[in-house]
């Protein structure tokens, strides 16, 4: 007979629905009693744990597509979504690690050929302001980082975030003390400056000016030597890239760039002085040297050629062995020129 009675599975639907009911509640209730609120918190993890093993699977089941279609179309029905960014912070950490990967998630799942995660981030890009500025909480940054980051595989979000002023903060969030949430925030910052090419070389070609003047000061010349060293190996991934070009011209241009340049070349650290090489090469390898870089060049060259004498990484790289030689070969020919 016990048989009988037994409850009817839940949908992905019901699950989503029910989730979205407790999230109204976690979001509208900050008074209610304290044994009421741990009953109701305690099922709302319960549901995200099972939200995130439709959307994963388990040890015994691959994900149904099906099933993780449901799931994401009723998610961003209605506002669950915004709703599980919002209340986040009222969660616990397991809740919060869930959630984390349920919106990880949800920006892959397709409905109809469609990432409608897109859509609905790009009609609520607001949400992205919340993500950004979950750096400055140390609870928070390393769930809203982690979603922050999946958030932006979307190339309009990406666009949002490069073009708000929340750009200009992680030039402070990539030298908080935190060590994880700084290498959190420095991650993020990567991701925003590689991923869509197109994206990134129209805000570079637009904010050249500011942008390098902060990269320069606050990451490539900190005291922190972590932040110099991956300041240099991302500066030389941003200007080696193709559809950089017309901005690594500009950069290869300058004499104050070049000076900071040549700093890092005689830094005690191997690995910064490799990096520091593969930019610095830009400035030797210009074939149109403005009259001032050809002057320091020139005025540098004893020390420059005795640097490069017995300048080489830890591994052999015949690749890096063929731009040192011709790196000495341009400095070696070159001939002052008159302004």
């Amino acid at each position: 007979m016990k048989g009988l009675f037994k409850s009817k599975p839940k949908t992905p639907v019901d699950l989503v629905r029910q989730t979205r009911d407790l999230l109204i509640y976690a979001d509208c209730n900050p008074d209610s009693r304290e044994s009421k609120r741990e009953e109701k918190f305690a099922t709302l993890s319960k549901l995200l744990r099972e939200l995130k093993q439709i959307l994963y699977g388990n040890s015994e089941a691959e994900p149904v597509s099906e099933a993780c279609a449901q799931l994401t179309q009723e998610f961003f029905k209605e506002n669950t979504f915004r709703l599980l960014i919002v209340c986040l912070p009222k969660l616990n950490l397991e809740a919060r690690k869930d959630a984390t990967q349920i919106v990880a998630n949800l920006q892959r799942q397709q409905v109809q050929s469609r990432l409608i995660a897109c859509d609905y981030l790009e009609a609520n890009i607001d949400l992205m302001d919340i993500l950004v500025s979950g750096y400055e909480d140390p609870d928070m940054a390393l769930h809203y980082g982690a979603m922050l980051r999946e958030c932006i595989r979307h190339q309009t979000v990406a666009r949002y975030v490069l073009e708000s002023e929340h750009m200009k903060k992680f030039f402070d969030y990539i030298q908080l003390p935190n060590f994880d949430i700084a290498a959190d925030a420095a991650a993020t910052f990567k991701e925003l400056l590689t991923r869509h090419k197109s994206t990134v070389a129209e805000f570079l070609s637009k904010n050249y000016d500011w942008f390098f003047a902060e990269y320069n000061s606050k990451l490539l010349e900190s005291p922190n030597y972590i932040t110099r060293r991956q300041a240099i190996k991302l500066l030389g991934d941003i200007l080696l890239d193709r559809s950089n070009s017309a901005v690594m011209t500009r950069y290869a241009s300058s004499r104050d760039n070049l000076r900071i340049l040549m700093n890092l070349l005689r830094e005690s650290s191997k690995s910064i002085q490799i990096e520091a090489f593969h930019v610095f090469k830009l400035f030797a390898a210009n074939q149109n040297k403005p009259a001032d870089i050809i002057g320091i060049l020139v005025a540098n060259r004893s020390k420059l050629l005795r640097l490069f004498a017995d300048f080489k990484p830890d591994k052999e790289d015949e690749q890096f062995e063929a731009d040192k030689a011709q790196v000495v070969r341009e400095i070696a020919g070159l001939e002052p020129r008159e302004n």
